[in-house]
């Protein structure tokens, strides 16, 4: 007695196709598992076992072979538990032999229960890729499942249930793909900011064209108040953004039965004590890391000095590719990790340099020292830098209203369309544009080139700085509507880089 089911895994964030052979002789009872699998797919045995009896059919006393094909790719989890159930079931006659374009995935309790399982998308999408037409899921990832165009995805909550669905006794509706909504924090407000409109002013044009950027000032000014709230301000995602956030924060078990898609831009806000792995992702079995949960969002380092220097390198080659590469024995991973770096720090150590209070007491060479902790290849990743001001008493007691993100946004979302416009599907925003784009968009008038020649031997730039100076001078022309880069495009991108931290 024999059956094969369609199954799929997850590599990475994609999914892969798993056929599930079940091979049923006689001899002595045993139920041998064999195609590389780890300790929760051999657990699996006791839980087929269990929810088979329980369910109310009678578990095969003979000899079992499973085998999880292709057997040269270690599989893991506990996805295979249910079509393990339905191999069995069919190889024994009590059901009737899934067909062709039929594919399952799911865990099972000792009762018969279907339970959900992290990264249902990209499995999904691998079996929409691969001719399945009808998948059946655990009622849990249902959702989140028929995000995948193309398929029918039929959420089941029991094995009774997916046996008479298969029977033709039970019709179970195909699941709804969700509406994306969008979750906003109304609390989280640039109108509640008082004063530090040149702050305002810079984050709305890394966000209207996805630049990284760093923001320095003393304790109390408004760093992290003011990052909080650039995700308010930034562009709305498309489909397949939420597409390829979804895909990483299910593989990382971060989706949910009620939020079953990432339809906001992710905002990722890991500690100073993170370790590389944690930003870069690793393990024994790669996973995705910060750099990657922030995948079409925001990676946010609050107090950027202190970060472990090996783990600040690690953002140096996902910050220009936009993807990160994981080599473990067990094979290599390779995550997207296109995301805005957004970090703050203090001017110094104790963090008053520079105060007109005279509180700070470090030495020059205290400072140079907290400064060199940040290398000067990262910072020479960084589009914007832009200095936080302690504000006066005045400006606390303003009760003027300040503009709304929902005012921004608009202009931001302007933007953005003027860029896909532009680029097509070649280029998401300016902060990706390749030396072609650059050529083509970024040409400069003879006043412009002037200009860009006294910042380049007055600053000592190097061709990446250039290049970035470039972007946001693209990006400012682009808020101001204007189809070429003109002189005061370009003053204010430079002026964005004129803060030398190294010097101060």
């Amino acid at each position: 007695m024999y059956a094969k089911i369609k199954s799929f895994g997850v590599t990475g964030v994609g999914g892969y196709g798993v056929s599930v052979e079940v091979y049923i002789s006689g001899g002595m009872p045993g139920f041998d598992m064999v195609g590389l699998p780890d300790t929760a797919v051999k657990e699996s045995r006791e839980r087929v076992r269990a929810a088979i009896k329980n369910t109310g059919y009678k578990f095969p006393v003979s000899r079992m072979t499973v085998n999880l094909a292709p057997a040269d790719k270690k599989k893991e989890g506990t996805v295979y538990d249910l079509p393990i159930l339905i191999g069995i079931l069919a190889a024994t006659g009590d059901i009737r032999m899934p067909k062709e374009d039929e594919a399952f995935f799911g865990e099972l309790s000792l009762t018969g229960e279907v339970r959900g399982v992290y990264g249902a998308l990209p499995m999904a999408i691998a079996a929409m890729r691969s001719g399945v037409k009808r998948l059946y899921v655990p009622a849990d990832n249902a959702s989140e499942a028929a995000f995948a165009e193309g398929l029918e995805v039929i959420g089941v909550s029991t094995v009774g249930e997916l046996v008479e669905c298969i029977r033709g006794k039970r019709q179970i509706a195909p699941a709804v793909p969700p509406e994306p909504e969008k979750y906003e924090n109304t609390l989280l407000d640039f109108a509640d900011v008082k004063g530090q409109e040149n702050v305002k002013r810079a984050l709305e044009v890394a966000a209207a064209g996805g630049h990284n950027i760093l923001i320095v000032g003393p304790p109390g000014a408004g760093k992290s108040m003011l990052a909080k709230r650039l995700p308010m301000i930034l562009p709305d995602m498309s489909r397949a953004e939420m597409i390829e956030a979804t895909e990483i924060h299910s593989v990382a078990g971060l989706t949910s039965k009620s939020r079953p898609i990432v339809s906001s831009r992710p905002f990722r806000s890991p500690h100073h004590t993170i370790s590389s792995v944690g930003l870069s992702g690793g393990g024994s079995t790669p996973h995705p890391g910060e750099i990657s949960l922030a995948h079409n969002g925001i990676l946010f380092l609050d107090e950027l000095p202190e970060f472990k220097p090996e783990a600040l390198e690690i953002l140096r080659q996902p910050l220009e590719d936009g993807q990160v590469t994981v080599s473990r024995v067990s094979g290599t991973v390779t995550f997207p990790s296109r995301f805005m770096l957004v970090c703050a720090m203090n001017p110094c150590k104790c963090g008053w340099y520079g105060h007109p209070s005279g509180r700070c007491k470090c030495s020059e060479r205290d400072v140079k020292k907290y400064h060199s902790r940040i290398s000067g290849p990262l910072m020479d990743r960084i589009d914007l830098i832009v200095e936080v001001p302690a504000l006066e008493y005045e400006e606390l007691r303003r009760r003027a209203p300040a503009e709304k993100s929902a005012d921004i946004q608009k202009r931001v979302n302007a933007a953005r369309t003027v860029q896909r416009e532009r680029y097509g599907d070649t280029t998401h925003c300016n902060a990706y544009m390749d030396s072609r784009a650059l050529r083509e968009f970024c040409a400069l008038t003879p006043e412009c080139e002037a200009l860009m020649k006294a910042a380049f031997d007055a600053m000592g730039l190097t061709a990446r700085s250039y290049d970035r100076i470039l972007r946001v001078a693209r990006t400012i022309a682009d808020l101001a509507g204007a189809k070429d880069i003109a002189s005061e495009h370009l003053a204010e991108a430079i002026q964005y880089r004129t803060y030398n931290i190294k010097d101060n």
